[in-house]
């Protein structure tokens, strides 16, 4: 039987959210992750408060879950995203923070909406992420965003895709995520840039962040598997995704709907469907709580 790695991100999910949830809410929604079984979690972000509120508490949320972990349990790995040389400094010094994560994206126009760089300044961090990841024996994986395509009308194809992977490997990266930013990719080119990627990178981890229709989510996530891919990036409910997309049922892909679907080819997610009940129930009652603007809320 195959084995598939599922990394959970509340952090994308609630991250678009208007109201602030509390920090101890986080924490034991974390918690409640491990216990239902996920080992892969991408949990927080280092960004500045100005630009994203809902994470201005990433320290705070990571303290009060390692406190919160039960003795003798095996601490997941959790993943911290950050956008440049600041927020890569508070990753490294949060315990609990063992990977680090930077969306490294190809379209120019969307390198410069997200974190005002240059392609070198860009790359000059990634290179500088690598160093310093594996200085501290962390663990570094960079999304390749819009990697699928953009509606900017920039260049784009697979090649640039390839380059960008080829030139990560040199680098030492071995840990990438094809994310499919606009939500816009359709199975079939899911399936082949997947396929057309992972033959030139041997020795890369390469996994996709999907985002998707809820009714298009099994299709994307079969193209990717059959192309070869075994790391997928989801989320409970489908919760979050692009803002860029322009369709308010874009979401991330549905972590139930890829379990379900990867049970039906027989693989090994880590996650048995009927543990998802009462995880699944709180995603949803943090949906509900969380999610207008006229409810007050404190950390």
């Amino acid at each position: 039987m195959e084995h598939v790695k599922l990394i959970e991100c509340p952090r994308d999910a609630w991250q678009g959210l208007p109201q602030l949830i509390p920090t101890r809410v986080k924490a034991e929604y974390l918690c409640r992750l491990v216990a239902a079984g996920f080992g892969h979690i991408d949990a927080v972000s280092f960004v500045s408060p100005k630009h994203v509120r809902q994470m201005a508490d990433s320290e705070e949320v990571m303290k009060t879950f390692v406190a919160s972990m039960p003795p003798g349990v095996e601490p997941p790995e959790i993943i911290g995203i950050v956008v440049n040389e600041k927020g890569m400094e508070r990753a490294l010094a949060t315990p609990g923070v063992n990977t680090l994560g930077y969306p490294y994206s190809i379209s120019a126009y969307f390198r410069r909406a997200n974190a005002n760089m240059t392609r070198a300044e860009s790359r000059a961090l990634v290179e500088k992420l690598e160093k310093e990841t594996r200085a501290a024996g962390r663990g570094l994986v960079v999304y390749i965003s819009m990697a699928f395509g953009n509606p900017y009308e920039e260049p784009w194809g697979p090649e640039i895709v390839e380059e960008t992977l080829e030139w990560l490997k040199e680098v030492g990266v071995r840990s990438v995520s094809l994310a499919d930013t606009v939500g816009t990719a359709t199975p079939e080119q899911v399936g082949s840039l997947y396929r057309a990627a992972k033959e030139c990178v041997a020795g890369i981890e390469l996994g996709v962040h999907l985002h998707s229709r809820p009714e298009g989510t099994a299709e994307k996530v079969l193209a990717a598997y059959e192309a070869g891919c075994r790391r997928f990036d989801s989320v409970l409910t489908g919760l979050g995704g692009c803002p860029f997309a322009g369709d308010e049922l874009v979401g991330n892909i549905a972590t139930e709907i890829v379990v379900e679907t990867l049970a039906k080819r027989g693989t090994v997610t880590g996650i048995e469907p009927a543990t998802l009940g009462p995880v699944l129930e709180l995603t949803n009652q943090i949906r509900s709580k969380y999610a207008h603007a006229e409810q007050a809320s404190t950390n």
